[in-house]
């Protein structure tokens, strides 16, 4: 689970290879990500709170628009599971973290 720099959205990681965005302030889900193909092990989002960025068991990283839920890319290139994964203090690059 990770909040955003406002406070006001969270966004969860899930077994299930989704991860979801909610409302903190009425516990609306305001998006599903849906296209991992593994458990979700790590979520942020990055400083301006736009972009949610997630690590899966898939090999694969991916950064999300917060607003629609839709998936911006797909980051490929590890050989084993992604367990970590975040932005830096501008948002311009991600650095993620593999059992490869």
């Amino acid at each position: 689970v990770c909040f955003n720099a406002n406070g006001n959205k969270l966004v969860t990681a899930s077994a299930d290879g989704t991860s979801r965005c909610y409302n903190v302030m009425t516990g609306a889900c305001q998006a599903i990500l849906i296209g991992h193909e593994g458990e979700i092990s790590k979520v942020t989002f990055n400083p301006q709170g736009s972009k949610i960025l997630t690590a899966s068991s898939d090999k694969t990283a991916r950064i999300w628009e917060v607003e629609t839920g839709d998936c911006l890319q797909v980051l490929d290139g590890h050989t084993d599971e992604i367990f970590s994964c975040a932005f830096n203090y501008t948002g311009d690059t991600i650095i993620t973290g593999s059992k490869d």
